[in-house]
């Protein structure tokens, strides 16, 4: 090894060389560094939140697509339900001017258009709904029917017959008119969400237990699917043949005669299903698009004369067959489905 050489490169004159090479950064580039680091972290940030808003969209969107399939199930399983007659009375013909048994027996299922309940309602009353209300448009649905027993001198129900709260009634009718009852319907939950309501009654009259359902639900339409019935129809007895094949979907208020509980009664017994439509909507910031949108609850389908599109069953007596909600960043959907009643609705 050459020494001389060794020293010229390791030694303090070169120490000395190296020091003045070392130089700081300058204010520019430090500068320059601290707006990329910032942008990165702006960009990063970005990221978070729009991730965070796809996961709490994809969360919202499965809620209440659980919420809806929930809501569904157990409309349709009280709704078969309907009419339904504990064994030792199906079998049976209804028996003319006999103590507790009723001439004109009020329909197994009944319903409200644009109506609200309270705690102290009867089965068949509810009042009208405010314009700009929670709720408004909502119509209120009354399901009737006995609970079931394995033979006729059973002494407990067997458990198969349930109330809109999904809870098997202990009790068993004990006259021919006895019906337990579900009323389905929209008010202000616990949370200060509306809620499709549950209030049930195991005698069919006050008090009634008053319990949310589904939470969420905005907008709950009802029509009847009718078999030889009018609007307002007033004729009694109904001389149109019944084949159990609903013609025509009607409000609550075309079939309810003011006054005239004989033909109240009778029309509603020529129901033969049920067209059911909510809206659901999820909590405040779960939707992507902030843009104002319009909701068919009971779907929508273009008018023949002006083709533009609406409610396949909308009415200017009908408000909220078309929701318009307003724009508060909440994720929306709609839910329609029709219930087949299976068991004869009129009392024979």
């Amino acid at each position: 090894m050459n020494v001389s050489t060794t020293f010229r490169t390791t030694g303090p004159r070169a120490l000395r060389r190296q020091r003045k090479l070392q130089h700081g950064l300058t204010l520019i580039e430090l500068l320059v560094a601290m707006v990329l680091g910032l942008l990165i972290a702006l960009a990063a940030a970005a990221a978070l939140v729009v991730a965070r808003q796809g996961f709490s969209n994809v969360d919202a969107a499965s809620q209440l697509r659980d919420n809806g399939r929930f809501a569904q199930d157990v409309l349709q399983r009280v709704g078969v339900q309907v009419g339904f007659k504990s064994l030792q009375y199906a079998a049976t013909t209804r028996p003319s001017n006999t103590d507790g048994v009723l001439a004109n027996p009020p329909p197994h299922v009944f319903g409200l258009n644009n109506a609200s309940r309270t705690s102290g309602d009867t089965w068949d009353d509810g009042s009208a709904r405010t314009s700009g209300s929670v709720g408004y448009g909502s119509d209120i649905l009354v399901l009737r029917y006995q609970t079931s027993m394995s033979t006729k001198d059973a002494t407990a129900p067997d458990g198969t017959v349930i109330d809109c709260m999904g809870i098997a009634p202990t009790a068993i009718p004990t006259a021919r008119d006895d019906r337990l009852i579900s009323i389905l319907h929209v008010a202000v939950g616990v949370d200060g969400e509306p809620a499709l309501m549950c209030s049930r009654s195991a005698t069919g009259a006050a008090p009634y237990d008053t319990q949310p359902l589904v939470s969420g639900v905005e907008n709950f339409q009802v029509l009847y699917g009718v078999d030889g019935v009018a609007p307002g129809n007033t004729t009694t007895p109904i001389t149109t043949a019944a084949d159990s094949v609903p013609e025509r979907y009607l409000r609550a208020d075309q079939l309810t005669v003011d006054g005239n509980d004989t033909a109240t009664y009778a029309n509603w017994q020529r129901v033969r299903s049920l067209r059911i439509g909510l809206v659901l909507r999820a909590p405040p910031g779960s939707a992507l698009d902030r843009s104002s949108q319009t909701f068919y609850p009971l779907g929508s389908a273009k008018g023949s004369a002006s083709g533009t599109t609406g409610s396949a069953f909308s009415s200017t007596n009908d408000p909220n067959t078309v929701f318009t909600p307003a724009i508060d960043g909440r994720l929306r959907q709609t839910v329609t489905f029709t219930v087949h009643l299976r068991n004869f609705q009129e009392d024979i």
